[in-house]
């Protein structure tokens, strides 16, 4: 993974101001529907782009619902009751802003990772993805008061829509991670919403054994989750048409796991990598398509519109058609088109695609960019 140019703390305020207001909804809307803005605010503001939170925020903000009312408190001695039950989402957010509250979060963290690990499908894998986000804002920057208690409402969420996967016999070993995603088998109806394909799951014969051997250390197994990263990056390039909004997921869960490693136990790294690549490879079953669409059209697609708009440009300012190619851009020029667009996977995927950092990377983003439909 790369670094590119990013503004991890921020010192503006933006970020803590926009999820002061954020903590004042619910984490879903419509009934199933996630709350994605402190995902995408958190985005925004680390890549340069504060300026247009609060902005973002409030065309967002109509869209979300009041948390819902609490029903009993969750406590160290009845949470196995409460786990996977949406209705004591209110309950769970309390439960974690007291535990972060008498206690390091990364302690916190550290008892609780295990135990919603396994829920990892939860909310269409948006429970860990969202505490990915808190936890990187941590990590990068100041334990300030909103975000430690992000990283509350994070784990609350993921903690009251807890699903976990069905366990998948092993097929076959893939000599890597591009070749695993390629050889998921597909759900037989492609149809509804994400519980009704995850419930399929249990028809497939199962998934790739990948890694495949057990990984030599925490290390092997991070590089194991960067490996995954970037393969279903790459992948959503030729594989994106046929769900654009739900496989990004396939990326930007297992991603999710990856910026939380640095502040779990080294012990927690393997299982972190096999719970990856199962909601990876859950996803992907769901929601994949039967074709691919060859990179190369997509491309051509794109310089085509470049040799447009070179074509109506002054010869003194023309840019080469090669450099108007997305595997040209910078990955900052990346994101900015991305915020521009305004939707909130498709800042999130670009934000996964500057992670991982690379050419095919960025194509795949500026891809999301062209599928999703534009939130202005």
């Amino acid at each position: 993974m790369t670094d590119t140019q990013r503004n991890p703390t921020d010192t503006s305020g933006t970020l803590d101001e926009a999820l002061e207001r954020i903590h004042l909804s619910g984490p879903e809307r419509d009934g199933w529907l996630s709350n994605h803005a402190p995902m995408a605010i958190e985005a925004l503001v680390r890549h340069g782009h504060a300026r247009v939170a609060h902005r973002w925020l409030d065309t967002y903000r109509p869209k979300l619902e009041d948390m819902p009312g609490s029903v009993a408190p969750v406590t160290a001695l009845n949470w196995q009751e409460a786990l996977g039950d949406i209705s004591r989402v209110a309950d769970w957010t309390a439960f974690f802003e007291r535990e972060t509250a008498d206690r390091p979060w990364r302690t916190v963290l550290a008892e609780w990772w295990p135990r919603l690990l396994p829920g990892i499908a939860a909310g269409a894998t948006h429970g860990v993805i969202r505490v990915g986000h808190a936890v990187r804002t941590l990590l990068e920057g100041e334990e300030t008061a909103p975000r430690v208690r992000e990283l509350a409402h994070a784990l609350g969420y993921w903690a009251a829509r807890h699903q976990p996967l069905p366990a998948l016999a092993r097929l076959a070993p893939a000599p890597d991670a591009a070749a695993a995603l390629d050889r998921v088998p597909l759900i037989a109806d492609q149809d509804g919403g994400i519980r009704s394909r995850f419930e399929q799951l249990t028809g497939l014969t199962g998934f790739p054994d990948w890694p495949g051997r057990a990984p030599s250390g925490p290390e092997a197994a991070r590089a194991a989750i960067e490996e995954l990263v970037r393969a279903a990056t790459h992948r959503y390039a030729t594989h994106g048409h046929a769900d654009p909004i739900m496989l990004v997921h396939a990326a930007t869960a297992p991603n999710a796991v990856l910026r939380t490693l640095p502040a779990l136990p080294g012990t927690l790294w393997t299982p972190s990598l096999h719970a990856a690549w199962a909601a990876s490879a859950a996803v992907t079953s769901a929601y994949g398509p039967r074709e691919a669409q060859p990179v190369t059209e997509h491309l051509t697609a794109q310089a085509a519109r470049a040799a447009r708009a070179a074509q109506a440009t002054p010869a003194a300012h023309a840019a080469p058609v090669a450099q108007a190619a997305p595997d040209a851009q910078h990955p900052q020029e990346v994101f900015e088109r991305a915020a521009a667009h305004g939707d909130d996977h498709t800042i999130k995927f670009a934000d996964t695609a500057l992670d991982v950092g690379d050419a095919a990377a960025l194509v795949a983003a500026g891809r999301a960019i062209e599928l999703n439909t534009p939130a202005w």
